[in-house]
């Protein structure tokens, strides 16, 4: 059986934990890392020298870094749809989740530590609204994109969907201003009617 290591609260660890509601894929997870600890066990910095998570590990296969495990088990158990045939689409669909993890989790990041994992009574305003004006923004792109697009990668979801949609909950849980993004609240609305997202995605964030 697919092995998850990785705590559910992890943004990461949930993009697994999606593809695998969506496919309907067995699995054992273990906790690790966050109040967990043990990122830095030597066992485990065995298999994953980042000491981050997630880490996959199915049957000899050894898998680390979010991306590369959503592509993965999408690509061995959901070729053809999640993960799509067409080159062009796919493509399309890995280049919304390359720009999620390199350019929109860097202004999610200050954001959400200040205002989920920050006392409100320590928290810099100034340097969080900074952030947020810079999330927002990227949050403009995709609802330009969304404008001609059902999904990110044409009128399917897919795993061009996945990261996106977890940045989404999110932007639109957290208590911050909001700027109303007409296409990606309706892209957004889809993807709460997912039994997937609504089991591993809609819960309490720390």
């Amino acid at each position: 059986m697919l092995k998850i290591i990785g705590r559910d609260t992890s943004s990461n660890v949930q993009k697994v934990l999606w593809v695998c509601g969506e496919l309907d894929l067995p699995f054992n997870r273990v906790d690790l890392g966050g109040p967990f600890g043990g990122n830095d066990d030597p066992e485990y910095r065995a298999i994953n020298p980042n000491g981050k998570v997630p880490t996959i590990i199915d049957g000899d296969f050894v898998l680390w870094e979010s991306n590369a495990c959503t592509r993965y088990l999408a690509g061995k158990y959901a070729a053809g749809t999640l993960y799509p045939n067409n080159l062009q689409v796919r493509s399309d669909a890995e280049r919304w989740m390359d720009w999620q993890i390199a350019t929109v989790s860097p202004t999610l990041v200050p954001v959400f530590w200040g205002m989920v994992r920050t006392a409100a009574k320590d928290r810099d305003l100034d340097a969080i609204e900074e952030a947020r004006n810079k999330l927002s923004a990227n949050i403009a792109i995709m609802d330009a994109h969304l404008a001609n697009s059902t999904y990110f990668a044409g009128d399917e979801f897919t795993v061009g969907d996945i990261p996106l949609g977890i940045t989404a909950y999110r932007w639109f849980n957290m208590e911050i201003d909001r700027e109303p993004y007409e296409n990606v609240q309706r892209w957004y609305d889809l993807l709460c009617q997912r039994p997937a997202f609504q089991k591993h995605i809609m819960k309490p964030m720390a």
